[in-house]
This record gives C-alpha cells, sequence and structure tokens, in this order.
C-alpha cells in the first residue's frame, strides 16, 4: 500500500495547490448522486474469470455513487473534491467441471473500487440556472477483489476440491471525463443528472499478483446539488 499512499499524497497535495491559487474562492455546492457503472472489464483477470467461472462481462455491471464537495474559481469555472463507491459480487461454478456427485463447484466473485479524486467543471450557465457542463480530473482508484468458496486445485494431479479464500488489494491512477446538467429547483437546491467516462487499470497485487485490472468504463448518476 506504499505505492497508494504515495498516489494519494500527490493528489492532495495537488488539491491545495489548486485551491490556494484559485483563491479567492468560495464554496460551491455539495453533490450526492447514485447510479449504475458498466466496467469494461478488459483485462485478463476478467477473461481468465470468464473461461473458468460462469461469468460473463456485464455480470460485473453494478450500482455506483458517491460525493462531491464543489469551489467555485469564478463565475463559469468550479473545482470538485469527489470519493465514489462501486460493488458488485457475482455467484459462479466452473463451466467445465463438476463434481462426482454431478454437483456444481461454487464461488463467489467480489469487487469493490472508490475513486479519489477531482474534477475541473466548466459551467457555462452559472449556478442559478438550467446548466450543461463539461469536465475532467484525475483518480486514485482503490479496490479490493476477492474470490472465496469451492476451488480445485490444478497442481494436484487428483484435482481435489479445496475450500478457500483469494483476495487483493490496491490502487492505481486514473482519469476521467463527465457532462451533465444541474436543473435548479430554487435558489439553493438543484437536480443534476452526469455521465462519466473512468480510465483506469493496473497490476493487482497479493494473491493476484501478475494479473491486470481494468476498472474502466462509463458511469451515469442522478443526484442533487446543493448550493451554499
Amino acid at each position: 500500500m506504499l505505492r497508494a499512499s504515495r498516489l494519494v499524497g500527490t493528489l492532495l497535495i495537488t488539491l491545495t495547490v489548486m485551491a490556494v491559487t484559485a483563491a479567492p474562492s468560495r464554496a460551491a455546492g455539495l453533490e450526492l448522486r447514485l447510479g449504475g457503472f458498466f466496467p469494461r472489464a478488459d483485462s485478463n483477470l476478467f477473461r481468465d474469470d470468464s473461461e473458468l467461472y460462469t461469468v460473463e462481462k456485464d455480470d460485473w455491471r453494478g450500482v455506483a455513487g458517491g460525493a462531491e464537495f464543489a469551489w467555485s474559481l469564478g463565475e463559469r469555472w468550479e473545482l470538485g473534491v469527489h470519493l465514489d463507491g462501486y460493488g458488485r459480487r457475482v455467484d459462479t461454478e466452473y463451466r467445465d467441471f463438476e463434481r462426482e456427485s454431478g454437483r456444481p463447484i461454487t464461488q463467489t466473485l467480489k469487487l469493490t473500487s472508490a475513486p479519489l479524486g477531482f474534477t475541473v467543471r466548466f459551467v457555462p450557465g452559472g449556478r442559478h440556472r438550467l446548466t450543461p457542463y463539461v469536465g475532467a480530473g484525475a483518480d486514485v482508484v482503490f479496490y479490493e477483489y476477492e474470490e472465496f468458496g469451492d476451488f480445485i486445485d490444478f497442481e494436484d494431479d487428483d484435482l481435489p476440491v479445496i475450500a478457500d479464500d483469494f483476495i487483493s488489494r490496491g490502487a492505481f491512477p486514473g482519469a476521467h471525463v463527465v457532462a451533465g446538467l444541474r436543473v435548479p429547483v430554487s435558489h439553493d437546491f438543484s437536480i443534476t443528472g452526469e455521465a462519466r467516462y473512468l480510465w483506469a487499470r493496473g497490476n493487482m497485487a497479493d494473491d493476484f499478483r501478475g494479473n491486470r485490472l481494468d476498472l474502466s468504463g462509463p458511469s451515469a448518476t442522478i443526484g442533487v446539488h446543493l448550493n451554499f
């Protein structure tokens, strides 16, 4: 986790410098959002899983949400700091193997991720109007991937089935672009809709060392934005 700590430190330093150099700035608002994330799942980990277990790429689609605090950098620009989260659990079984009794050999795959980062937005309509916006930013993407249940020991010629648990935790850098719309309900409250695309992939650690994890993909959320 040393590398992850360095990434977080670099991100926080960057945010601090941006906030200081943007002064005088003022708090713009807090946004809470919820929606779905659709991982591209294009790496050897997911391909190996699909070959071995009854899981497809689409099975990794799941609920995502988060919170963001933003500062106004002027009439048309904002700097937002966000923490988002996604999680998905998939129950599977081996495609080509079963127990001597004919029963399936089952296991569970579990993936969670939490992008921590910032977004610079261009907001041409101001804070209190029907406002489309676009933006871009960077992230540190924390992840945890786990497989637990019953597994075949392929290193043993007898192919015994044993209960086990494999896990990997870590973090790697990412980047994203966003486009959205704010619909004002009152002077201090808006409904928001946002589409985001995240680029994030990196090497896994621990029990899955040697694998690549692809957490890139689009997300879509709706939420509420509170102006201060």
